[in-house]
């Protein structure tokens, strides 16, 4: 499978007058956590909660600011996380994809909203 791409908006729910950041997302299932452009932090006016020690996919650690909250929206589906600040492109992980409810079509390889749950995205909770 290539890489895969979509649009989301961005926005700071602590400053709902301002107008969120459309951008475009390298969507990667293997990583976790949304991680964010410094320019997108800065745009968003989003505040460092703390530093948090990352190991990077080379094996290498870096300290990097853990942001939030953000609202990430996909098509109308809407997850409230925290971000990384790391990287040149954004990245959406899977712990805001659980949350939208939304899986990456392998074939397409495009993001596609939940097929059991296409209208309001659904959770578990064991």
């Amino acid at each position: 499978m290539g890489l895969v791409k979509t649009n989301i908006k961005l926005s700071n729910p602590r400053f709902p007058e301002m107008n969120a950041i459309e951008v475009v997302s390298l969507v990667d299932t293997g990583a976790l956590h949304l991680c964010i452009t410094e320019t997108q932090c800065i745009q968003l006016k989003l505040e460092t909660a703390e530093k948090r020690p990352v190991t990077l996919a080379d094996g290498s650690t870096q300290i990097i600011p853990y942001v939030g909250p953000i609202k990430v929206d996909w098509k109308g589906r809407i997850s409230y996380t925290g971000a990384m600040v790391l990287g040149n492109q954004c990245l959406l992980g899977a712990i805001p994809m659980e949350d939208m409810d939304v899986l990456v079509h392998p074939a397409l390889q495009i993001v596609i909203a939940n097929p059991l749950h296409p209208n309001i995205p659904a959770s578990v909770a064991y």
